[in-house]
């Protein structure tokens, strides 16, 4: 039987696009059930009385909860408010059957919204994404796959270490995209949400993956999110085909190890850690940026870390919102979330956006420019875990 130790997080804004298996335009994959949920969870007071109430009030009964309760996903009872986020960490969870199998996304979709234009570019040319060089630790330290599950099954995201000014050198801060946790207008908070640094660190194909080690898999450990944030305006418009919450797609994470760790930071165990750029330049004044993600969709399967690099343009969902950087890329579902990277004010690597939407036909992807919303939701988890 597994262990199951509650950690807990209040979740603040939201913001997203296209679900997680669908990140890049696809749809949600039915993943095995996986294995069978532990019969207990302590409540030994991690869990404080007021979030008790909360879930009271949504009709939700901790006992049954531990019980394999999470497994409900009604409506009336899914928690999607910011402050009724919870995320117990049940170890063993994540293994690498179960990882592998939450990859692979039904029939993807375009997720098309260049018909509702406000200031946007003409289409770019495709450019072919490019499989990262392994170890992936090595060349790309702070990237990784976002895990989780949803009322249709296991989904997967992308995501990249980030700093944290209230613990510099030491962040356990993650960033991904808002529907990588929350599903929007629509649902709410995703469940059993984990990032795995430098997943399949050895780019091993997928048959070879099932002989493939847990170390060599995840060669930094599961890190469970026991705080997720993301955007209000995704929270109130998050849709899983776009639509008005696209330009605030965006979340910040805080993870912990699921059995512990070293005691070292997120940021000492990859060894890296990337700025956030919330004073992005225009589109215009960018002369690369560079994707990163695991695609899941065809031709791809998931398994391996890919990249592309592209002068980005812009992409308007709405007149009277915020527009997107656009680039040419034929990465699939699964990379949302992913990092976008250019050079920053200080010349080195920078994050500036992630990977938010893209239809799959197209060979494009689109991604909010960070501003002052991302900054304040980047700040409040930073200032949450101050010394932490």
């Amino acid at each position: 039987m597994r262990r199951m130790r509650p950690t807990l997080a209040a979740a603040s804004i939201a913001v997203a696009l296209a679900l997680t298996a669908t990140a890049c335009g696809g749809d949600e994959k039915t993943a095995a059930d996986g294995p069978k949920l532990p019969t207990s969870l302590p409540t030994d007071g991690l869990i404080p009385d007021d979030l008790k109430n909360r879930l009271k009030e949504h009709g939700i009964d901790l006992d049954k909860w531990r019980d394999g309760e999470w497994k409900n996903w009604d409506r009336e009872t899914w928690l999607r408010e910011a402050r009724d986020y919870i995320n117990p960490i049940i170890e063993g969870l994540w293994d690498p059957d179960r990882m592998r199998d939450a990859d692979k996304p039904e029939q993807p979709t375009d997720n098309d919204i260049s018909g509702d234009q406000g200031v946007t570019d003409p289409t770019p040319a495709r450019v072919s994404a490019q499989p990262v060089s392994p170890p992936y630790r090595s060349s790309a330290p702070e990237a990784g796959k976002v895990f989780f599950d949803g009322p249709k099954g296991s989904m997967v995201c992308s995501a990249t270490v980030v700093k944290d000014p209230a613990n510099p050198g030491k962040s356990n801060l993650v960033w991904t995209a808002g529907h990588c946790v929350h599903a929007g207008s629509k649902g709410g908070w995703y469940r059993n949400i984990a990032f795995v640094p430098s997943y399949n660190d050895g780019a091993k194909p997928s048959g070879a993956l099932e002989s493939t080690p847990k170390e060599q898999v995840a060669p930094h450990g599961v890190w469970w999110a026991d705080w997720a944030q993301t955007s209000d305006q995704w929270i109130a418009q998050g849709a899983t085909s776009g639509g008005r919450g696209a330009p605030y797609d965006f979340a910040v994470v805080h993870v912990t190890p699921e059995k512990g760790g070293t005691g070292k930071s997120l940021e000492e165990t990859v060894g890296s850690a990337l700025e956030v750029d919330f004073d992005a330049p225009a589109a215009a004044k960018i002369d690369r940026l560079r994707a990163t993600g695991y695609p899941a969709g065809p031709p791809f399967d998931g398994q391996r870390m890919f990249q592309c690099a592209d002068r980005p343009g812009r992409l308007s969902v709405k007149a009277d919102q915020p527009t997107m950087y656009r680039i040419g890329c034929t990465m699939t579902a699964g990379s949302s979330g992913g990092g976008w990277i250019a050079e920053g004010a200080d010349g080195e690597p920078a994050l500036v956006s992630n990977t938010s939407i893209g239809p799959v036909s197209a060979g494009w992807l689109a991604g909010p420019r960070l501003g002052a919303e991302a900054k304040g939701v980047y700040e409040a988890v930073s200032k949450k875990f101050a010394g932490r």
